[in-house]
């Protein structure tokens, strides 16, 4: 039986962690949990038959009380977080291994990337969770699915549709205070609705204050969001979204005589917006969508009185159809891909690849097999056809054995195909894009009675021409592999009570050199046991990172390991209002998710949500 793997993870002391995906429902004497699918796949497909597929719902978000994206995703097996400054500091992913622009981020479809940071890393720091409905998550190269950006895998938001008026607001430690308004009107033929959040925090000392720098680092993030769709008929249908934030974040530099990283009045302005158009059409007995898609990123940065700005955007232009011929179903598709970008230094550039992709998956009694295809062809740097195919077999007794081999690349960004900050003399190398392969295998279990199920997955991700950074140019030189194991579980233990379970050892090494990749941790877990009532619900989680080698300036250093608990409750006063309150870091612990950053101590936040 196809059972989904309802998760997340992420750290480790000597047990597992984790981190529930799917809440449980409604019900304290909930008996089963339910069947998961993922539709970041271009098809939609069952999480437990697709290797390294995760999905974390509204409710779980909520049952957490994560406030913005970093707050989770932490806890998903073979990710990891980096924050330079718990409040507003840049915030990046690295998925298995792979250095933050191997990630590709999504918002309703739209690819959000910052094509003006080096790496083309998306930067997580004022991405808040109040108006997503779902987070899928893809392990492993994606490129046949989504291109360029993909080797490490993606991550995808889908925005909230409303129906009715909601509102929330809380306030605690650090002079915090956070709100959110949303209305809208749902029904089959058409669907409204917009949002407005803010959130503002005098916040702590980017620069550790355990290192003698006591000055308060604050943030202000504001969120303004809209979105709709329209039935024309059975046939014909459209739909759209946008979403607005604007940050402003105090944070820490290198100052001299030492440059060591130390309080400073450094700032940095963020402005970024997404969104999307698409027209739903069936014809020919194909289902069409077409859809344009674009973001848009503005940082302007100042330090010691100088500021320099950074611009980048991205536009997305798709045809899909989708189909079914007897047992397999099918989608193949055009796209364009334009990114652009204007430096601090000046220089500007415009990328982009124009690509054809083609993925089926077959699904008959125990057996399902799923393949894609793509072909990209960048306007610079030539062209690439990746793959992945995927295939999943249910055993007796619960278990499902599955496996994938997927391969991926990644075109230069736009600060390195301009030699952006170049002081080697010409020629410069002539780069070419970043490749990879990946395989992977996994087994899963569930019980015959739904409450309980898990998977390990074992994989190996290699990445081949990695551009890096060295002697004043940009070279494609380094090899990096990642071997990782991800394990993870969640169970109805009766009572209201649920548990989940996950844990990562990640062996992530630079080939070239046979050092250990920077800001990946050998070991990482999670566990969250939540508890569902009639009218109390909350949830405890657990989360440890083992050591980890990172940047100390011009040498390499250890960033220690930590475990840190946060608890987070609920109570329904009436059907339409509940009061809420969560305390983070309970144990007062003392650590750094990167060298030389604080984080903050012991903190707790009360608040009201208002539902109508």
């Amino acid at each position: 039986m196809k059972r989904s793997i309802l998760l997340s993870t992420a750290a480790m002391t000597a047990a597992f962690a984790a981190p529930a995906f799917a809440a449980p429902s409604d019900s304290g004497d909930a008996t089963q949990l339910d069947e998961v699918v993922v539709t970041a796949t271009r098809l939609p497909a069952v999480v437990a038959d697709t290797p390294g597929a995760r999905v974390i719902d509204g409710k779980t978000i909520e049952q957490r009380g994560a406030i913005f994206a970093a707050d989770i995703l932490a806890d998903v097996p073979g990710l990891s977080v980096t924050r330079t400054g718990a409040f507003g500091g840049v915030a990046q992913v690295r998925m298995r291994g792979a250095t933050p622009g191997k990630t590709l981020v999504l918002v309703d479809g739209a690819p959000v990337n910052d094509a003006a940071e080096p790496n083309g890393a998306y930067d997580f720091s004022s991405f808040e969770l109040a108006d997503i409905e779902r987070i899928e998550i893809l392990s492993g190269p994606q490129s046949s699915l989504w291109g360029s950006d993909a080797i490490g895998g993606v991550i995808s938001f889908t925005t909230k549709e409303i129906d009715g008026l909601r509102a929330e607001a809380e306030a605690g430690s650090f002079d915090t205070v956070r709100g959110r308004v949303s209305a809208g009107v749902a029904n089959e033929t058409y669907a409204f609705s917009a949002y407005a959040s803010r959130f503002q925090t005098d916040g702590i000392s980017a620069a550790d204050k355990a290192n003698g720098n006591p000055e308060a680092d604050g943030f202000r993030s504001t969120t303004l969001g809209a979105k709709g769709r329209y039935a024309f008929s059975d046939a014909v249908k459209i739909d759209g979204a946008v979403r607005w934030n604007k940050s402003k974040a105090d944070i820490d530099g290198f100052p001299a005589p030492t440059y060591a990283l130390a309080d400073t009045d450094d700032t940095q302005n963020s402005e970024q917006w997404s969104g999307y158009g698409r027209v739903t059409a069936q014809a020919f007995g194909l289902n069409h969508q077409f859809s344009v898609s674009a973001s848009d990123v503005d940082r302007t940065s100042y330090s010691g009185g100088f500021g320099s700005t950074f611009s980048g955007d991205r536009q997305a232009y798709r045809w899909q159809a989708d189909g079914k011929a007897q047992d397999v179903d099918y989608a193949f598709g055009v796209e364009r891909n334009e990114a652009s970008a204007h430096l601090s230094s000046g220089l500007s550039r415009d990328l982009s690849i124009t690509s054809v992709f083609g993925v089926a998956q077959y699904d008959v009694g125990a057996l399902n097999l799923s393949g894609g295809l793509r072909y990209d062809d960048t306007d610079d740097f030539g062209s690439k056809t990746t793959g992945r195919v995927s295939a999943a077999y249910d055993l007796t007794g619960g278990f499902i054995v599955s496996g994938a081999y997927g391969t991926g690349f990644k075109a230069p960004t736009v600060s390195q195909a301009v030699c952006d900050f170049c002081f080697a003399p010409l020629p410069w190398p002539e780069l070419k894009p970043e490749t990879a392969d990946s395989v992977e295998v996994a087994l899963g279990w569930a019980s015959a009675d739904g409450r309980f199920d898990g998977r390990a997955t074992l994989y190996r991700l290699n990445v081949e021409d990695q551009i890096t950074y060295s002697a004043g140019r940009y070279i494609n030189v380094a090899k990096t592999r990642s071997d990782g194991f991800e394990l993870e579980g969640r169970a109805l233990l009766g009572g209201g009570f649920d548990l989940t379970l996950a844990y990562a050892w990640t062996d992530a090494k630079d080939r070239t050199t046979g050092a250990r990749l920077l800001r990946v941790p050998e070991h990482a877990g999670s566990a969250t046991l939540g508890w569902t009532g009639d009218r109390v619900s909350g949830a405890l989680t657990v989360r440890a990172e083992g050591d980890q080698d990172d940047s100390g300036g011009f040498s390499t250093v250890v960033r220690k390991g930590f475990v840190t608990a946060n608890l987070n409750a609920a109570y329904q006063l009436t059907d339409q209002v509940t009061l809420t309150a969560r305390i983070e870091n309970l144990a007062d612990e003392h650590y750094q998710q990167v060298f030389g950053y604080g984080e903050p101590g012991r903190s707790g936040y009360v608040g009201i949500r208002l539902r109508y």
